[in-house]
């Protein structure tokens, strides 16, 4: 894959607990008895001189309306990035596109590298890593409509601490048939992630309205691949710089 069609340069894990929540309620979306008040009936007569016994208390209000957490957990969990995939309101022979993870592009460096590639291990603040990834797919007037999730995590490193990091993720929808390849979309994307100790912090993030138009023939799809990767060089170059400081005037001559 050239890395100057992805406009990606390759680059050089959120705590246990809070990623095995995560997952577990992913695992735990179907609706569960326990708990469910039963029909009422008529509680028997007791013995006479059998000690009286209070009714039990009723059974704790189902919960509201679900987190965006859940709403996450149950996106991964219905989805997949390599199984394959059919696409809602086209022929059958649509299927979404792959995720795949860009070569040098799976780990997230906080600060980056040197420029002259010497192990700078010691002055490493964040480092960063995917855990999974999941799409959905629909045509709608000849387009493809694609729904990208990403999960991943942030470790702190020796340098490292409570603080802020912007993810910059980098989503590449490419045509990579054996004869060449061709980039049909990318977008950089900043996700923000408050790590709040020296455990480190997962993120997720879902990225909807990724359309390109539908190759003819369809069945060209298949040598579609959607790309992620850390994108932090090009971030960088993106970012706004700051202006220059105001020069003085210079007093006239007396």
């Amino acid at each position: 894959m050239s890395r100057d069609l992805l406009s990606m340069k390759p680059s050089t894990c959120a705590p246990a607990a809070s990623l095995a929540a995560l997952l577990l309620i992913a695992g735990c979306s179907g609706s569960s008895n326990i708990g469910t008040p039963v029909a009422s009936t008529a509680a028997p007569t007791p013995a006479p001189g059998a000690p009286q016994t209070s009714a039990a208390p009723p059974p704790a209000a189902p919960a509201g309306s679900p987190s965006f957490k859940d709403r996450v957990a149950d996106f991964f969990s219905s989805k997949s990035d390599k199984a394959p995939q059919p696409v809602a309101n086209a022929q059958p022979d649509v299927e979404c596109p792959f995720i795949d993870i860009r070569q040098g592009a799976s780990t997230l460096v906080v600060p980056p590298p040197p420029p002259d590639g010497s192990n700078e291990a010691m002055a490493l603040k964040y480092q960063g890593s995917f855990v999974r990834a999941a799409r959905e797919c629909s045509v709608v007037n000849g387009q493809m409509v694609m729904k990208v999730g990403i999960q991943g995590r942030v470790i702190v490193g020796p340098a490292g601490g409570p603080g802020h990091v912007d993810v910059p993720l980098r989503i590449a929808v490419v045509d990579a048939p054996s004869s060449s390849t061709k980039v049909i979309t990318t977008k950089l994307i900043q996700i923000p992630v408050d790590i709040g100790n020296e455990n480190g912090a997962t993120f997720s993030h879902i990225e909807e309205g990724l359309t390109f138009p539908l190759p003819t023939p369809s069945s060209e799809l298949g040598n579609y691949v959607v790309y992620i990767g850390f994108d932090q060089f090009s971030a960088q170059q993106s970012a706004p710089k700051p202006a220059p400081p105001a020069k003085g005037k210079r007093k006239p001559n007396a």
